[in-house]
This record gives structure tokens, C-alpha cells and sequence, in this order.
């Protein structure tokens, strides 16, 4: 019997347990009333009716009859060959329920209520369904069997001492081998001392605001860009400065400053603008670091997808014709493998090294080791470039697979833009009589991911839907896409 529930169990008394209601009643009654306190979580394997029966001295059809009544009111389910499960639920929960408004507590933090505030920017991170999410590599095809040996191989040959505290900055190895990657893919020559190992770009993103701005402190950014990123800096408490792009990227001479406006940053996305496409041009990129150097101002690359969306093609990188030592790069495995790696890296100049680590020091401290030891490997063994190869190839076919279901189900009704890059998602552009926010919750109820367009935007919203194809298999596309075009005709009709 379960370890929660026999505890229980020992409390519960059936001669004197709202001795009213008939037995059935009473074992039903304390079953709901410990799941709905969550003394029993969700997912919670309930004894057998036979066990329960002779705990509790009752005979097995007094406690079937308990478990059919639990399963009708949607407390327990029964699993063929399993047995009686707890069901998840949602009983309606709000933490302001929660506080008692009679017992004073000190004041939330200006910040604390900003972070608050804007955490509906950032896309949810707990869906469920991958049709069609932006930002998901081909889940399906990642080299299992090649991580699980690594892994296993790492824990292996552990020593005691490797269970203590590391190096909150990251491993030597894995340093060494991103350095070395980053030259061969990118053209990047860096110290491996400058690698910083964090858990994706949001950390990152969160580290480097840290570092450098006060409240009310400047920073610029591309109009649109990730949503995660206004939430980050907005939540900071900085003042944003959009910037409009063409074909050839940030427009960064057209930029109006008051002043007394000294932006301390600058965050754009050159290789591949999140979520158009749009690579900027090394001219342009030339622009940005003059207008960086002449105010005084720090770059943040994000790099996002530059394996994917440049398989093959050269572009330098900003932080490549860098002479000032102004741009942080940042980039992740977590587009490339999967998510629920949680690695990601960022190149940093000499000037904010301290801070971010120090920084690190008073957050998370450090990434799992075994993560990293096993993600070194995996770079040096070269699996994963085969693996980024696959991806690529996958991704494509899977493209093509998307185009084509789309324009036969919703024809000219809504149409996919063209990119410049090869990337991971599409974006849609929708009539503007059609709210994309909407439009994406009446997806979502039925569970399929669209994240809408307009959240990017800081200001002047364009509606549209940004749409990941590559991580769904060719005949789920098709069924999907289906799917979708019945609810928009019938949002629309």
C-alpha cells in the first residue's frame, strides 16, 4: 500500500467517522476530503479493493461501491490492468485564497510586482502538446542511446569527491569544448574563461540586466522580438527602446534618444531575427557597433538558433567584429536537443565576467555537472553535429510537409510569410479583423500551440501566429492542420 495512504489510514477510524453516512459513504467522504487538501497528490496509486477491504474490515463490494462514487465525481480513474489512480486536479486554486488578510507581512518589492505583472509575457513553458510550439527541435530524433551511454558512463566512474559543489561558472571541459565548437561553427576566437554556463537565454538574459541596469535605466531592442525578453527587462524595471527593422535588420541609425537617454544595452537577434527571419547584414551589424561604441553601450547577441537557421552559410557575428569588447553572446542547446536539457552558454567580455559570476554565485550557484560532463562529451564525440545535421534535414521535410497542408486547408484565408532563414517555426499573417491572442486560446483549448505574433511587439502590434512545424511527424501535421482549419472557420463564421 502507499506509503501516504497507510499513514492515513491510521487516523481514520470507520465506527467513528460520520458514523451518519453508510460505510461506503464514509470511506468515499475521507477519500475526497485528503485529495482535495492534497494530502493525497495527483498520480497516486490507490490500494487494491482487496487490500483496502481487509484494512479497514469491510467487505470488497462496500469498497468498490466507495471507488465508483470517487470515480464519478472525477476524484480517482480506473487504468485497465493498473488499478485506481488519483486524478490530477484543479479544485480552483489561487494562493490569495490561501492568505489570511487579518496577519500583516512586509510590503512586495517594486521589482517583485513587476516580475508579477509581466510573467504573462513570457510563453508558457509547461504546454503539454508540441503541435505545432514554437522553439522545439525534433524531440523524436534526438540520440537517445547516445546521451543515456554518456550518462551512464559518467556515473560509472564518479569519485566522491565530484559530488561536492562546482564551479558556479561551469566545468573546465565543457568550456573548453564550447570555445572550440564556437570557432569551428561560428568563427567565434574566445578564452574558454569567458564561457559562462547557464540553464538557457533567459538565465542569461536575467544575469546581464542584473549586471548592468538600474531602475528606469535604458535598454534598446528589435520591434518585434521574444516576448520573454520584454518580460525580462520590463520586469527589471528598464525603460525600452524598440527599434523598427527592414530586410537588412535593426535600424539603428533611425533611433530618436532624448537627452538625457543613455541606453546601457542593446539586445537584437542579427543571424536570425526572432520570429521573421530577417538576417542582418554585416553593414548594418557594423552600424550597430559604432553606434554602441560611441554611446557607451553593451550588446546582448542572442544567437538563438544560428546552427539551424545558418546550417552551412557564413556570417560573422557581431561579437566577431567586436574591437571594444561590448557584445555578449548568447546561445543554447535547448533548441537544439530538448528543452529539458537546461544548458546554455554565454560568451562574456572580460569588463562583466566578476559581476556574472558573482551573480551566479548568490542564485543557483551552478548547473547539474553530470549535465555538463555528458554534454562535453557529446561535443567532442561529434555527436552532436551529426545530430544538429539530422535535425536540419528533419525539419526540412517536415517544412515542406506543413506548407503544403496549409495551403490546402486554409488556401488564401491566412497566409504563411517567406523567411530568410531556415528556422524551426513559420510565421502567419492573419486577417486584422482576427485577434491572434484569441485565435491561439481557441487552439490551445483544443490542444493545439500557437503562440500569438502581437506579444512580440513593444509597440504598433502586427497579428499573426508563430508556428513550429519540425517537432510534429509528417501524418500528425497533416491531421493537426486539419484541426486548426475547422476552428478558425468556425471562430470566423
Amino acid at each position: 500500500m502507499n506509503l501516504i495512504i497507510n499513514n492515513l489510514l491510521k487516523n481514520f477510524t470507520l465506527e467513528t467517522y460520520k458514523v451518519e453516512l453508510s460505510k461506503y459513504l464514509r470511506i468515499c467522504e475521507f477519500f475526497k476530503s485528503k485529495i482535495e487538501q492534497k494530502d493525497i497528490p495527483a498520480h497516486t496509486l490507490m490500494p487494491s479493493t482487496r487490500l483496502l477491504a481487509s484494512e479497514l474490515s469491510v467487505s470488497r463490494s462496500t469498497v468498490i461501491k466507495a471507488y465508483e462514487l470517487l470515480i464519478l465525481e472525477g476524484f480517482i480513474e480506473s487504468k485497465k490492468g493498473s488499478g485506481y489512480w488519483v486524478k490530477d486536479h484543479d479544485f480552483s486554486f489561487s494562493s490569495h485564497d490561501e492568505i489570511d488578510p487579518s496577519i500583516k507581512y512586509p510590503s512586495i518589492s517594486k521589482k517583485g510586482k513587476a516580475f508579477s505583472e509581466n510573467v504573462s509575457l513570457i510563453n508558457s513553458t509547461s504546454e503539454k502538446f508540441v503541435a505545432f510550439r514554437p522553439g522545439l527541435p525534433p524531440l523524436d530524433i534526438f540520440p537517445v542511446n547516445q546521451w543515456k551511454k554518456l550518462s551512464n558512463l559518467y556515473w560509472r566512474n564518479i569519485k566522491s569527491s565530484a559530488l561536492s559543489y562546482s564551479d558556479s561558472s561551469g566545468i573546465e571541459p565543457l568550456k573548453k569544448n564550447i570555445a572550440t565548437y564556437l570557432n569551428l561553427i561560428r568563427g567565434i576566437k574566445c578564452d574558454h574563461h569567458q564561457v559562462i554556463i547557464v540553464s538557457g537565454s533567459l538565465q542569461s538574459l536575467y544575469l546581464v540586466g542584473n549586471a548592468l541596469l538600474n531602475t528606469g535605466d535604458t535598454i534598446v531592442m528589435e520591434n518585434p522580438t521574444f516576448p520573454n525578453v520584454h518580460s525580462i527587462f520590463r520586469s527589471l524595471e528598464a525603460k525600452i527602446k524598440a527599434v523598427p527593422l527592414d530586410e537588412e535588420g535593426m535600424k539603428i541609425n533611425e533611433l530618436q534618444l532624448s537627452s538625457n537617454e543613455h541606453p546601457k544595452l542593446i539586445h537584437l537577434t542579427p543571424s536570425s531575427h526572432y520570429p521573421t527571419g530577417i538576417k542582418m547584414t554585416k553593414e548594418r551589424k557594423l552600424e550597430l557597433l559604432e553606434w554602441a561604441n560611441s554611446h557607451e553601450a553593451m550588446i546582448i547577441e542572442n544567437d538563438y538558433d544560428h546552427e539551424i537557421s545558418n546550417w552551412k552559410d557564413k556570417s560573422e557575428a557581431i561579437f566577431s567584429l567586436d574591437r571594444q569588447q561590448r557584445t555578449v553572446y548568447l546561445g543554447t542547446f535547448n533548441r537544439l536537443l530538448h528543452p529539458s536539457v537546461r544548458l546554455g552558454y554565454m560568451v562574456v567580455p572580460y569588463y562583466l565576467l566578476d559581476v556574472i559570476k558573482a551573480l551566479q554565485k548568490h542564485s543557483h550557484r551552478f548547473v547539474s555537472p553530470s549535465n555538463q560532463v555528458v554534454m562535453s562529451q557529446f561535443i567532442e564525440k561529434n555527436y552532436l553535429y551529426k545530430h544538429i545535421k539530422n535535425v536540419v534535414e528533419v525539419a526540412e521535410e517536415r517544412k515542406a510537409v506543413f506548407l503544403q497542408s496549409f495551403k490546402e486547408q486554409f488556401e488564401d484565408s491566412i497566409r504563411l510569410l517567406p523567411s530568410q532563414a531556415r528556422s524551426l517555426h513559420l510565421l502567419a499573417e492573419l486577417p486584422k479583423n482576427v485577434s491572434d491572442k484569441k485565435l491561439a486560446k481557441e487552439f490551445s483549448d483544443k490542444n493545439i500551440i500557437a503562440h500569438p505574433y502581437s506579444k512580440c511587439y513593444v509597440s504598433e502590434e502586427k497579428n499573426g501566429l508563430i508556428l513550429g512545424h519540425s517537432c510534429v511527424r509528417k501524418p500528425i501535421i497533416t491531421k493537426k492542420i486539419i484541426e486548426m482549419a475547422k476552428i478558425y472557420k468556425s471562430v470566423i463564421n
